[in-house]
């Protein structure tokens, strides 16, 4: 699930952001491997792990074996927004055309699937 934000969002407008568009739909996660970011090294997120019962696991600084995978698929949503709105797709919605990229996020995450299945070989 891809959510969009922005780098300077708060602990607490994260808190929200995942509260409203991942648990409320999906329910409490059992553990939640973290990088070391301000926001998820809070006293809040600390406070909500201890209320809601989930394991708070950070990566360890720099370690690629950890962090190598989410910078990737960090880099992979990066290059297929560009190439959305360099090739001018437009979305419509209740205004009418935009090219913003927030607009992009559901086609995004249906054509970002490394978990989908080949329905021709089942793999």
């Amino acid at each position: 699930m891809f959510l969009p934000c922005h780098k300077d969002d708060t602990a607490m407008e994260t808190a929200i952001m995942i509260w409203n568009k991942v648990i409320s739909h999906t329910g409490l996660f059992q553990n939640i491997i973290s990088d070391r970011d301000p926001k998820f090294t809070s006293e809040l997120w600390t406070n909500l792990h201890n209320l809601f019962g989930t394991k708070l696991s950070f990566s360890t600084a720099y370690h690629p074996q950890t962090d190598g995978l989410a910078e990737r698929i960090i880099q992979t949503l990066e290059d297929i927004i560009i190439r959305f709105c360099a090739y001018g797709l437009e979305f419509q919605d209740s205004d009418g055309f935009t090219h913003d990229w927030c607009t992009l996020i559901p086609a995004l995450e249906l054509e970002y699937k490394p978990w989908r299945i080949n329905p021709i070989t089942g793999d």
